[in-house]
């Protein structure tokens, strides 16, 4: 195994992984290796002698090294730069990991050890940090099922491994199925209303798939497509929208319905035997949240306002639909889901002289990367960022920058993986190759992956507004990642509750129509010409407007969610079939007074990766949750001098620094000085 690129930590600048040394024949020895390696240093703890919180806690955060590396490295490939042997080496290990985690988080004699020194915490004269770390250890623990006995561990190892199983198997149908519905455009008359750069990329798009002289639509993760906003034809409209709303419920061998319904029974068992009443309840239990129906209680208050004015927006929109069909002579025809972003568009340059298409040429990527999104962290929080083309990455499209502060202190690595591919799953995410680590001398090294259409080479990346807004976002995971400076991994950036760890990112997305910030970066790609303040105005005052198809949108996604994992384990749940999962999501909806048709969910059930196959099951409604405590800062930034490093490090030292060592509502309290209030949102999103 010596000869193994993850067998020994990386000499590379920040232990960045070697990856002209790692190839796909990698992982699997490594895995193998590194979860034996695992395994023997846990024994060693259980071997040496009376519990203490240097012997126990302390070793077990320095244990499994050689299997974190590969994993950090294996699961960042899979999801960004995928292959049919990585996507058989992730069906085939997500069960053996599941199994080797449950080995040590249920082994009874590890959690005695915890368990003993949890009851004498206040005896062992630790600093905050490490007192919280062991009342984590031991929360986590019990929730894991620890505490369990003999037979029920051995039952729910059994539903852990088969979960992650089926966790892979969706993961993997919803990507063949993205791919396989993409939609072919014979000519570039039926793409009418798209920019040259647009139907350039569309034609690349088609070209890389061996469709010489057609144009290749690929789809996206959420139900819609950004190039909704502009095409004309409307037929071609549908056939994206419906592509899109039909995935996973074809009945081919990427049929999502019998796996996402598998899931959701197993789920429910598990969490009758860990003494939950839902699986909802028992992921809920240690989130900022608490429990299920203090979530509801919030979204509840949201929802009516929410799909009032989504069907005001529809009125909008349909009397737009009715005038523009009588200026062309033709006849009228109803609003659906596919014309919503065109009309949307229209009634927004009508309404508020607003318009997106108008604004692409002045968002260039690499201008918006270095004068916005860097300058911006510059600015706030004292950062500089170098490309460092000599660091190799995992894929040709993935920069990397080192990231320093003012003084010249080194801070980590930032890595950009902006364009989409066959290969990368949908959406756009942060995670890291390394954590930050003060027991372990690690810099975080951090990854942000978006799936912005590739232009052909040569050609300017012009980002919509909403591609904007997500580059924007997902650094504010990226400066939580890089601005670590916590002494346990388990603490380590965004290692947060789930309902709290989108917070710092939406709290990033108020910088880019800020004043100084806008005016740095939002320039014509050929003119140099500044973005009209007027437009910045006009786009400020628009805002609201439909924010009631958003919120409609993303709450029905919510409710789903919540829907699906609220369902208790017995007789009933188990006579569900996969043919009633389309007649469960449509009542979820309807019962939350959110069914609409020309505003579907924005996610099906059937793609609906987040909840899955990606970690979020019952914390959905993170997002909104977390949007409070967003809304709530953006006012004490605007209260306190906006945009001033003094705030910035503010934020920087007293929340983004600090990962998950302190209770996450303490924490924000500490930083804003009081509890978040629910108006600034409901303002915020024209709820009020």
């Amino acid at each position: 195994m010596s000869a193994n690129p993850f067998a020994v930590k990386s000499t590379l600048p920040y232990q960045m992984p070697p990856f002209t040394e790692i190839n796909d024949d990698s992982y699997a020895p490594a895995f193998d290796a590194g979860m034996a390696e695992h395994l023997a240093e846990v024994d060693a703890i259980l071997a040496s002698g009376e519990p203490t919180f240097e012997n126990t806690i302390v070793a077990l955060e320095l244990a499994g090294g050689y299997l974190n590396r590969v994993a950090h490295v294996f699961y960042s490939k899979h999801s960004s730069d995928t292959n049919e042997k990585i996507d058989a080496l992730y069906e085939e290990y997500a069960p053996k990991l599941s199994a080797h985690t449950d080995s040590i988080t249920l082994n009874p004699a590890l959690f005695a050890r915890l368990d003993a020194l949890y009851q004498n915490r206040n005896a062992l004269e630790l600093d905050a940090e490490a007192l919280w770390l062991v009342e984590r250890y031991h929360r986590q623990a019990i929730l894991a099922g620890a505490a369990l006995g003999s037979d029920d561990r051995e039952k729910l190892m059994a539903l852990n491994e088969e979960l992650s199983t089926l966790e892979a198997q969706f993961s993997k149908n919803v990507l063949t199925e993205g791919n396989d519905l993409g939609v072919v455009v014979d000519s570039a008359e039926e793409l009418a209303g798209l920019s040259d750069n647009e139907i350039a990329a569309a034609k690349a798009a088609a070209s890389e798939r061996g469709l010489e002289g057609k144009y290749l639509i690929t789809m996206v993760n959420f139900s819609g497509h950004p190039l909704l906003t502009n095409l004309q034809n409307r037929q071609l409209r549908q056939r994206i929208m419906e592509n899109e709303l039909m995935r996973g419920i074809r009945g081919n061998e990427n049929d999502n319905r019998e796996v996402l319904l598998k899931m959701v029974k197993l789920r429910a068992k598990r969490a009758k035997l860990l003494g939950f009443r839902t699986h909802a309840h028992a992921v809920t239990a240690d989130e900022t949240a608490g429990n299920p129906e203090n979530v509801h209680a919030m979204l509840r208050r949201i929802a009516p306002a929410a799909i009032r004015n989504a069907r005001s927006e529809a009125a909008m929109l349909q009397a737009e639909i009715d005038a523009h069909q009588k200026s062309l002579g033709q006849p009228s025809y109803a609003l659906e889901s596919w014309d919503w972003d065109f009309y949307a568009d229209r009634v927004r340059l009508a309404k508020y002289s607003v318009d997106t298409a108008a604004m692409k040429p002045y968002f260039e990527l690499e201008r918006v990367l270095h004068d916005g999104v860097f300058f911006a962290a510059g600015k706030l929080f004292g950062l500089t960022f170098t490309p460092r083309p000599d660091i190799v990455s995992y894929h040709p499209e993935a920069r990397v920058w080192e990231v320093k502060n003012s003084d010249g202190s080194e801070v980590g690595l930032f890595i950009g993986d902006f364009y989409t591919r066959d290969s990368k799953r949908g959406g756009a995410w942060m995670n890291s190759f390394v954590d930050q680590s003060f027991l372990a001398g690690t810099k975080p090294i951090v990854l942000n992956n978006l799936n912005i259409p590739k232009p052909p080479a040569g050609e300017p990346t012009l980002l919509t507004l909403d591609e904007l807004t997500t580059l924007f976002h997902e650094f504010g995971h990226a400066v939580h990642g890089l601005f670590s400076q916590v002494t346990y991994p388990y603490f380590s950036g965004t290692n947060v509750h789930r309902d709290f760890v989108e917070f710092p990112s939406q709290v990033n997305e108020m910088w880019l129509l800020w004043p100084e910030v806008v005016h740095n970066y939002a320039k014509h790609y050929q003119t140099g010409e500044a973005l009209p303040q007027q437009w910045i105005d006009n786009l400020e005052a628009s805002r609201v407007f439909n924010e009631g198809f958003g919120t409609t949108a993303y709450l029905a996604a919510a409710i789903l969610d919540l829907a699906w994992h609220e369902l208790e384990d017995g007789p009933a749940l188990e006579a569900m079939k996969a043919t009633d999962v389309e007649a469960f999501e449509a009542k979820a909806i309807a019962d939350y007074g959110l069914d609409f048709s020309p505003v579907p969910t924005r996610y099906r059930s059937t793609y609906f990766s987040h909840i899955f196959a990606g970690g979020y099951s019952a914390g959905y409604y993170g997002y909104i949750w977390s949007e409070v405590l967003d809304a709530d800062t953006v006012d004490w930034f605007k209260a306190n001098g906006g945009f001033k490093p003094e705030n910035g490090m503010r934020f920087r030292t007293l929340l983004l620094s600090r990962g998950g060592s302190e209770e996450a509502m303490g924490m924000y309290r500490n930083f804003r000085g009081q509890d978040a209030t629910i108006e600034p949102l409901l303002k915020r999103r024209g709820l009020n």
